[in-house]
């Protein structure tokens, strides 16, 4: 019988497992479940002491009640709302997550949608593809000049942080409401700071959320919440799909409330194909379609992070193994 322990990777990364087996492969077994739903981990999992899970799988108190030896579940990514926290820390087992690996790319991507969205450059080049209008600038008026423009940040983690520095370096007025950032933050950034969402919401040209899905953040860009934002405004979500309200976005878009949204994130991933958010994106008929752009939660992607985010969850678990406390618990 072997001696190693057993470490899971449920999802997403398969074979070969070189990152994850030069890191931990002389202290542990090293397997891959290529799982795409939950009860596919059943009688696989049951044995393993440490569990890599990414953000196609759910993991509930279902498989949680499986886990005989388990000691620490790593959430490789940022948002862990996809692994019952409460379940697993009744259960001894700690969950981490891996807060770093795609700041940059997550914020590159939020200012790359916004502006896309601001200059026109998504509206002109969906119209003109489909020979709609003439060839001329003036399909997309008006458009304002960037700088001194308010760019709305909800919260300042590590990546709502990069993102107001970076909409900073394009010279907008940035402003961010985030209820548990410390005093001074708005110092040290250099940015502006509101006490509440509304005030946030009355003044943004375009507003890019980067708060993590919790109970309190759960539809926060609903119907009444879009509304406070004024005509002609924007909508950025990189976040995760459950901070919006998706019907909301479609209804703002269609009156013209909303400029245009770029949604990274949406509730359910994939969506369904009559979801009336995909029926507005693909029907070039419908008022949303030229001002909507949606992406397949790739804006954490780029090789290095994707490699970041092997490497530091496989050494968090290799910390846990050794007996040592793991880094960046979430529960």
């Amino acid at each position: 019988m072997s001696s190693k322990f057993k470490v899971v990777v449920t999802d997403f990364v398969g074979e070969p497992l070189d990152v994850e087996r030069r890191i931990l492969g002389d202290l542990a077994e090293v397997v891959a479940l290529d799982a795409k739903h939950e009860d596919e981990m059943a009688g696989r999992i049951d044995d393993a002491d440490a569990v890599m899970v990414y953000h196609f799988l759910k993991v509930t108190q279902s498989t949680l009640a499986r886990l005989r030896n388990c000691k620490v579940i790593i959430r490789c990514g940022a948002g862990f709302d996809n692994v019952d926290g409460a379940g697993s820390r009744a259960r001894g087992i700690a969950l981490c997550n891996v807060p770093d690996y795609g700041s940059e790319e997550v914020a590159d991507s939020a200012l790359g949608l916004a502006l896309s969205l601001l200059r026109g450059t998504h509206f002109l080049n969906s119209r003109l593809r489909r020979g709609h209008g003439a060839w001329t600038y003036e399909q997309y008026k008006p458009v304002h000049r960037l700088r001194g423009r308010v760019f709305g940040v909800v919260g300042v983690g590590r990546i709502g942080t990069a993102a107001a520095l970076r909409a900073k370096a394009f010279g907008f007025d940035v402003v961010f409401y985030d209820p548990y950032a410390p005093d001074g933050r708005e110092k040290a950034l250099g940015v502006r700071r509101v006490e509440s969402l509304d005030e946030l919401l009355a003044q943004s040209d375009v507003v890019s959320l980067h708060c993590p899905l919790t109970p309190e953040t759960h539809h926060l860009m609903n119907r009444t919440t879009i509304a406070k934002m004024r005509r002609g405004t924007f909508l950025v979500n990189t976040a995760r799909g459950g901070v919006v309200e998706p019907l909301a976005v479609v209804e703002a878009l269609a009156s013209g409330h909303l400029a245009g949204a770029g949604l990274d994130v949406l509730e359910q991933e994939p969506p369904v194909a009559d979801h009336p958010l995909l029926l507005a994106w693909r029907d070039p008929q419908h008022p949303a379609h030229d001002r909507l752009i949606l992406n397949p939660h790739a804006a954490f992607y780029c090789e290095e992070g994707l490699n970041d985010m092997r490497v530091k969850g496989s050494q968090n678990v290799r910390r846990v193994l050794l007996g040592e406390a793991p880094r960046n618990v979430v529960n």
